[in-house]
């Protein structure tokens, strides 16, 4: 697939989000988490990744139901792996989890974010 179309993917994909998606992408959306800046749908080198935080080359990943197969979960591996050699952390987290308790989810995030990555307090 052409980067051109993979660009267009994830415009369809913005346009359609999961509900899951949805959840998060209000929960993170214009800095009002950790002032952090995400983009959604984001392409790197070639693959795209639900949400993006170029400040801390961080990646968010919902997992849905897709990826409990065998064959996905090995190219989601894979991929994450090709990713991860750019200097890019992920932090995955299952699309149940952020719909039925998005709290939780950002309280572990943020656990993530304290562990992996060096914030600059400006407040």
């Amino acid at each position: 697939m052409s980067k051109k179309s993979k660009i267009q993917l994830a415009k369809e994909f913005r346009k359609s989000p999961t509900k899951s998606e949805k959840i998060m992408w209000n929960a993170i959306r214009n800095r009002q988490f950790l002032d952090l800046k995400f983009r959604r749908q984001y392409l790197i080198n070639g693959y795209l990744v639900d949400f993006y935080c170029y400040e801390l080359k961080l990646a968010i990943e919902i997992d849905g139901s897709v990826h409990l197969d065998e064959i996905q979960i090995n190219k989601d591996i894979e991929r994450q792996k090709i990713i991860e050699d750019h200097g890019i952390r992920f932090f995955r987290v299952k699309s149940e989890d952020v719909e039925y308790n998005i709290q939780e989810v950002l309280n572990r995030l943020k656990i993530f974010i304290n562990n992996n990555f060096e914030i600059k307090d400006e407040h």
